[in-house]
């Protein structure tokens, strides 16, 4: 079916609504029926690599921020530091979860490829780790917040990449709200340091 040169809202013949799906850059719309426009959405909504890459990476990354919030408890003076990570804890456990699902259904690959730390963005290397192990009262505070805001920008980072780069929209979604409350917990967290 080509393009319609008719602006109406019914496309030609059928009687059912159209739907105008703008071009790239420099190029025109197109005026596509209702039933083709939602065949090529699904077909615009395939992950790809960066899609992939991103949900494996994060994973690990998140899973790095649950073992820092993990010491919080016992180690941290400041109820305020406590309170969060356990707010961080409370929403990348299930953010793992989402991701790992979404992994399952659609790699073709290992889901459990790994990815060294180092590639992404906001990892504590073993060294920090090792020291926020060991630290306690404000000493733990101070090197918490150091590192959980270091590591938040390089969670939103690589949010914002993915977002340019992705294109499943489920990704995108999940970009969206880590870029959301990270940012907003690096602002919290600025305040307490």
């Amino acid at each position: 079916m080509g393009c319609d040169s008719d602006s109406g809202t019914k496309s030609a013949g059928s009687g059912e609504p159209s739907v105008i799906a703008p071009g790239k850059p420099g190029e025109a719309a197109e005026t596509l029926s209702a039933e083709d426009a939602a065949g090529r959405r699904s077909d615009d909504d395939s992950p790809n690599s960066a899609d992939l890459a991103y949900a494996r990476m994060m994973i690990a990354h998140h899973t790095q921020a649950l073992e820092m919030t993990e010491l919080a408890p016992d180690r941290a003076k400041s109820g305020k530091v406590k309170g969060i990570a356990a707010r961080i804890a409370a929403a990348q456990g299930p953010e793992i979860t989402t991701m790992r699902s979404w992994l399952e259904a659609h790699d073709r690959a290992s889901t459990a490829g790994g990815h060294e730390h180092a590639t992404m963005p906001g990892m504590a290397t073993k060294a920090q780790l090792g020291k926020l192990r060991a630290a306690r009262g404000d000493a733990f505070d101070r090197l918490f917040l150091q590192l959980m805001i270091t590591h938040h920008d390089g969670a939103v980072s690589m949010a914002t990449d993915v977002k340019a780069q992705g294109n499943n929209i489920q990704i995108e979604e999940m970009a969206d709200d880590v870029i959301a409350q990270q940012t907003s917990e690096i602002t919290r967290m600025r305040a307490m340091s």
